[in-house]
């Protein structure tokens, strides 16, 4: 084996390691550190792995020829070429919309990488030593002095080629070490909730809208009690953690939790660490169907908060013009709706909307009523607004002392947030919306406005076998709303793009575009008299 050639194979190979591995770390990351997620993902994106698999099949299918200079220079060749060519594809620089956090768990994981990788290092540097033996050896077998001499590239090459691999797996031999560590911060921000006895917890969830209720319900609490909310999208059982060892105050009142869930169970794994007095489930729809399996199984997961504040002995608020909610209010008697159905406990009414704003009227369950105004869009907002100000009349502050801080309440960022960016274009950016009526929702307050309505969106996504049929319907609704549409890529969009021509809509007026920067750009070079409105309907993560 001519070492210095070895030595450059390998170098080149780490290299490409490297970058490979950094770049699957961090869709790893995105994926919640989650294997199963994880897999699904890597098997919904196998053509990402086309070449590392050939490379690791083709070294092996090279095995049986004979040896030769020419034929061991070109199978040299081949191997670096390739480890140039991941290198390159992989390489960093490239920007991402979440970028990669080196966190205390992402280093553990990397240290056992760099371990399993230095494994087949090691392995290679002792087949090269007992190639350099052979070699020496007279009679040797030459198909068995070219299988050893080989053996080190293969073996570079495998912990280069088994690299998407060898990143979860790292994942799954630091699971028990993870499982400890989270259990400990777990165990502590626990017995810190337990400390504060008069502390009022409240856990928020639901398919949709969970977040713009934590801000709003924050917002009207805040005007009266000391008040903590989980920051952005903290949802999950350390980002609760995190939030409670971190934030928590002897001085704070209420809590405000919000609770996101993937798979069933997770929200009552939420409610054991958070261990809410009351709770608001916002809605219930068909979302993360991929993980869930079934709408029932939503159903179940989201009524788990409701199960233990019911067990706690205190209010849960649903939101009554949500179907599936609807029918399960019988079951819990200490239920507080809120909605603008009939039947509703709090009640709003008399909902006028427009480009400036939305106004309704509140009824309480005693009769009395109020007129609220805000700056937030469209008529689906009153529905989170509702439950915000039906819980806050709870605590026992008066529905008139609430008009002003609700006429203060801003769009949560990415929640159809407008936003003037001057010379004409008004984008409202609904980036984090992904799921049906959502996106219902974002068109009907496009449809506001008196100006060119332009449409960006990339679609929907997780919604299991249902994806393909919603996102049809949704390109059906778009057509009736929008005079122009942008599609961010071609192939996840297929299914609006096929809605959008089915309803007769001019295709003409319709463009794919490759990215969401190429989108923009042709948003921005739409010619038209009138002011432009454009709607930028979800962003889809980098893992997508």
């Amino acid at each position: 084996m001519n070492l210095i050639i070895w030595l450059i194979y390998a170098a080149v190979a780490l290299l490409a390691i490297v970058f490979l591995g950094l770049r699957e770390f961090h869709m790893l990351q995105l994926n919640g550190y989650k294997t199963p997620e994880h897999s699904w993902w890597m098997k919904k994106n196998i053509r990402r792995y086309i070449l590392p698999i050939v490379l690791f099949i083709g070294q092996f299918a090279l095995i049986p020829l004979r040896s030769g200079k020419w034929m061991c220079t070109a199978l040299i060749i081949v191997w670096c070429f390739g480890s140039i060519v991941i290198a390159l594809l992989n390489k960093p620089g490239k920007k991402f919309k979440k970028p990669f956090k080196y966190t205390a768990r992402v280093k553990r994981m990397l240290t056992t990488f760099g371990i399993l990788i230095a494994l087949f290092f090691a392995a290679a540097v002792l087949c090269g030593r007992t190639s350099v033996i052979v070699d020496t050896v007279d009679g040797g077998y030459e198909e068995t002095r070219w299988f050893i001499s080989a053996l080190p590239y293969i073996l570079v090459g495998s912990a280069l080629y088994l690299t998407p691999l060898l990143v979860p797996l790292s994942n799954l031999i630091n699971k028990p070490i993870e499982t400890a560590i989270n259990n400990w911060y777990i165990n502590d921000a626990k017995k810190k909730l337990a400390a504060m006895p008069e502390l009022h917890k409240i856990g928020i969830t639901g398919s949709y809208g969970k977040t713009s209720m934590k801000f709003y319900l924050s917002e009207l609490l805040s005007s009266q009690y000391e008040t903590l909310k989980t920051p952005e999208s903290f949802n999950t059982p350390m980002g609760v953690t995190i939030t409670v060892r971190r934030d928590l105050k002897p001085t704070h009142e209420y809590f405000i939790c919000e609770m996101g869930a993937r798979r069933v169970h997770e929200i009552k794994e939420l409610c054991g660490i958070a261990d809410p007095h009351d709770g608001i489930i916002t809605s219930v729809g068909p979302q993360h169907l991929e993980t869930f399996g079934s709408v029932e199984n939503v159903v179940n997961t989201k009524f788990e908060l409701a199960d233990c504040v019911k067990a706690n002995g205190g209010r849960i608020y649903l939101n009554y013009d949500n179907e599936l909610i609807r029918a399960k209010v019988s079951e819990y008697p200490n239920a507080v709706t809120y909605g603008t159905a009939e039947g509703s406990m709090w009640r709003g009414s008399d909902v006028t909307v427009s480009d400036r704003g939305t106004e309704f009227t509140v009824t309480a369950p005693d009769g009395k009523s109020c007129r609220f105004c805000t700056k937030l869009l469209g008529e689906h907002s009153v529905q989170n607004l509702l439950g915000a100000i039906a819980f806050a009349c709870g605590t026992g502050i008066p529905m008139e002392k609430l008009v002003l801080p609700v006429k203060r309440i801003a769009a949560v960022p990415h929640r159809l947030q407008l936003l003037d960016k001057g010379g004409g274009v008004t984008y409202i950016d609904d980036a984090y919306n992904s799921n049906p009526s959502g996106c219902r929702a974002a068109l009907a307050v496009l449809g506001l406005f008196d100006a060119c309505r332009i449409l960006v969106t990339p679609g929907m996504v997780e919604l299991g076998a249902k994806q393909a049929e919603l996102n049809f319907e949704f390109g059906q609704e778009a057509a009736a709303v929008c005079d122009q549409i942008i599609l961010v890529g071609r192939a996840q969009t297929q299914p609006i793009y096929d809605g959008i021509r089915e309803a007769g809509y001019d295709m003409d007026k319709v463009y794919v575009a490759d990215g969401l920067n190429d989108a923009l750009a042709k948003a921005g070079s739409i010619q038209t008299d009138k002011k432009k409105v454009v709607l930028l309907e979800n962003d889809l993560p980098d893992n997508y």
